[in-house]
């Protein structure tokens, strides 16, 4: 079908800010991240996660897990391992951050529209009040994100800017009103504030 569509969440990373934890099983409002943000994207087949063995015991039945090569390869290199498992089948990717505990439905659904209204559009992304793209919470054309890839000289330690550039991308905004879909938990300071508006 034209407007199929699969997701690869990029569950990697050392989270060394984090003290190293396992960032993506951490809980907001009673739920680890990682099962949060695949809820968002419950309606994409497949679903597919980039991260370590021990994320396997979270996942529902269906999501597919795989890691980058190398470990620790950085988000290109798991966007490829990602890519990789989509196989033939959807024309269109949700790309995201395993620690987005607000992403919603609603949110991946103006994304995907934004990036099928019309084929000149490569991707779309959410852009924060600073005009800053959320490049890990957007919806993209599977063939333009594989061309870059095969682009690209080296995955591995690749900044995921250089994944985009030259691409269309459709910047789609949010009501003004928190929490944000692209919201992030980086920090202690981040987990415990989305914790308080969870």
């Amino acid at each position: 079908m034209a407007d199929a569509w699969g997701a690869v969440v990029l569950a990697g990373g050392a989270a060394r800010r984090l003290g190293g934890v396992d960032k993506p099983l951490l809980p907001v409002a009673g739920a680890p991240m990682l099962v949060r943000v695949l809820a968002a994207v419950a309606d994409a087949s497949p679903r597919v996660v980039v991260g370590p063995p021990l994320l396997r015991p979270a996942l529902p039945p269906d999501a597919l897990l795989t890691s980058e090569d190398p470990p620790g390869g950085g988000p290109v290199a798991a966007t490829a391992a990602g890519l990789a498992l989509l196989g033939p089948g959807p024309p269109y990717v949700a790309l995201l951050a395993a620690d987005l505990p607000f992403l919603v439905p609603e949110a991946v659904a103006l994304l995907r529209l934004a990036t099928m209204a019309a084929s000149t559009v490569d991707g779309a992304v959410f852009v924060d009040d600073t005009g800053r793209r959320q490049l890990l919470c957007g919806v993209w054309q599977v063939a333009s994100l594989r061309s870059r890839l095969g682009a690209l000289p080296q995955l591995a330690g690749a900044p995921l800017r250089g994944l985009v550039d030259g691409l269309a991308v459709a910047e789609v905004g949010w009501p003004a009103v928190e929490p944000r879909p692209w919201y992030d938990c980086d920090t202690e300071t981040d987990l415990q504030r989305a914790r308080e508006l969870g």
